[in-house]
């Protein structure tokens, strides 16, 4: 698949700026970074965003992840291998990347309460919201790049 468009070439100002916002709330969020590639994961397979799914893989092993809890991630609350905090963050991520299927979302947000304080709360609501609109950009508009080229954008874009 080739991309409908070059979102950085069409709005390069937009777009470093809604990069930067990702960067500078992961690199802020001062959580293990594992938790931050799982939400950003999880949500893309919902979304069904190959290149989210790529990157965040890949980025999820350089940070040490596993590739048992990368393979098993769908199905994570059938599988031992994750935190009660990674339950949390990932029933949040999932009751938010799914609000417009109506579900009721007052039980994750009751876990989501339970693990982590009103900052983290925030901080990881924003990363969903983030990579949401990630996931739509990119679905919508064909975005399939290496991974490495995306690394080198964003860290780019972090020192603008």
């Amino acid at each position: 698949m080739s991309a409908k468009i070059d979102l950085f070439a069409a709005a390069p100002s937009l777009m470093k700026d809604y990069q930067r916002s990702m960067v500078t709330l992961t690199a802020s969020a001062n959580f293990d970074p594992r938790l931050s590639e799982l939400v950003k994961l999880r949500a893309s397979q919902i979304n069904g965003c190959a290149n989210c799914i790529n990157l965040h893989a890949t980025e999820a092993r350089e940070n040490g992840e596993t590739e048992q809890r990368i393979y098993l991630l769908p199905a994570w609350r059938e599988a031992p291998c994750y935190t009660d905090r990674e339950r949390a963050a990932l029933e949040w991520t999932e009751a938010l990347t799914r609000l417009s299927e109506g579900s009721e979302h007052s039980g994750a947000y009751e876990s989501l309460r339970t693990q982590f304080t009103e900052e983290e709360q925030i901080k990881i609501t924003l990363l969903i919201n983030i990579i949401n609109g990630w996931n739509r950009l990119a679905v919508g508009f064909g975005v399939f790049a290496d991974p490495a080229a995306i690394k080198a954008g964003a860290q780019a874009a972090a020192h603008r």
